[in-house]
């Protein structure tokens, strides 16, 4: 069946978190998404949302998306080529920021249409089985007062993971070893533990506060110790650090990753779905991160996330937030600290159009 592109709309909504999240830089308390429709010819509706990060940002994102939609009226659902067409069109703006999310977007759209106009999931499309992942749980563990680090941890575990993640950064380094200290007291040497400074330090500030970390052992990765966009300063912590650095959540597209990767700047890799060109950029970043000989996790997005984590060959850890699950039919399952995806084809993700239609903004 040949598919062709009718239309793509794009609808607002504000989900409340259910644990917000106070990191370094700043608190996230809600989740803007735009939930975005691909209308083919043959029937199939694919679909596709992003996280705009704050109300500000969901009009001129969604106004890229519909008009990329526009450009791309009757032309074939086929991925590949409508990122070379939707590259060409941006080529002097910049494949960057907002317009690759509008594109990540489409692309996860086209895809999820793809998969169901043949009755299979996006893995299957990519030549892999679905499978569970193993996932740590990136829901809350901000810059907290410590007894409530304490009783969130244990909440955290008690949801059926293995893991957590821990955001660092406050004042002063000695704050940050008393949380991670509490944290790993309340969750026990079985589960693994990430710690996060989402940017929030300087290159010798991230190398004092890193060695700390190594001496108190036990920390899986620090994740964006620094700029995210300083690979020669990243690669100085990486160098100067014992415990593995992580990042990725903001490479822009895979020719960023790559430039990453070449500056020797991290032991790990995190791609964003969104950030990185949905499922098409994600397979490149995929062969970069196999060539490179590193572990890849993902960002976000545990829906899509799930299964192209399954036809990752360095695949390694899922990045689990209940984030869009108010607003899904089917969200990512949990069990014995891996993730299962939602059945059927395509990336398996339905509204609920009851929950849209409540937090529509």
């Amino acid at each position: 069946m040949k598919l062709s592109i009718q239309s793509i709309s794009v609808r607002a909504v504000v989900v409340p978190m259910r644990r917000p999240l106070q990191t370094s830089i700043a608190k996230v308390g809600e989740a803007p998404l735009l939930l975005v429709d691909m209308k083919t010819g043959g029937g199939m509706v694919g679909r596709s949302y992003l996280f705009t990060v704050s109300r500000l940002h969901m009009k001129p994102i969604a106004a890229l998306v519909e008009a990329m939609g526009e450009m791309l009226k009757g032309d074939a659902v086929a991925p590949f080529e409508i990122e070379k067409k939707l590259r060409a069109r941006y080529a002097l703006l910049g494949v960057h920021n907002m317009v690759l999310f509008a594109m990540a977007a489409i692309d996860m759209c086209a895809w999820d249409a793809l998969g169901q106009a043949l009755g299979q999931p996006v893995v299957r499309l990519l030549g892999g089985e679905p499978k569970p992942i193993p996932a740590y749980n990136s829901n809350g563990l901000g810059i907290l007062k410590i007894k409530d680090l304490i009783v969130e941890a244990e909440q955290l575990v008690a949801e059926g993971f293995s893991a957590v993640k821990l955001r660092l950064g406050r004042p002063t380094a000695g704050a940050d070893i008393d949380a991670l200290r509490a944290v790993k007291k309340a969750i026990g040497p079985k589960v693994t533990l990430m710690v996060d400074f989402n940017q929030g330090l300087t290159v010798a500030e991230a190398i004092r506060r890193g060695r700390m970390i190594d001496d108190e052992g036990g920390v899986h990765w620090i994740e964006e110790p620094i700029r995210a966009d300083d690979y020669a300063g990243c690669a100085k912590v990486a160098r100067e650090v014992a415990t593995p650095i992580q990042i990725g959540e903001n490479f822009m597209g895979p020719e960023q990753m790559a430039q990453a990767i070449a500056a020797g700047c991290c032991d790990y890799v995190m791609p964003d779905a969104q950030r990185i060109g949905g499922v098409t950029g994600w397979m490149r970043a995929a062969a970069l991160a196999q060539g490179a000989g590193l572990e890849m996790s993902s960002h976000l997005f545990s829906e899509a996330s799930v299964q192209l984590l399954a036809v990752t060959p360095t695949c390694h850890w899922l990045e689990y937030v209940d984030w869009a699950d108010p607003i899904l039919e089917e969200p990512v399952r949990i069990r014995d600290g891996k993730a299962t995806g939602p059945a059927g084809s395509g990336l398996g993700m339905r509204w609920n159009e009851k929950a849209v239609k409540r937090y529509a903004a």
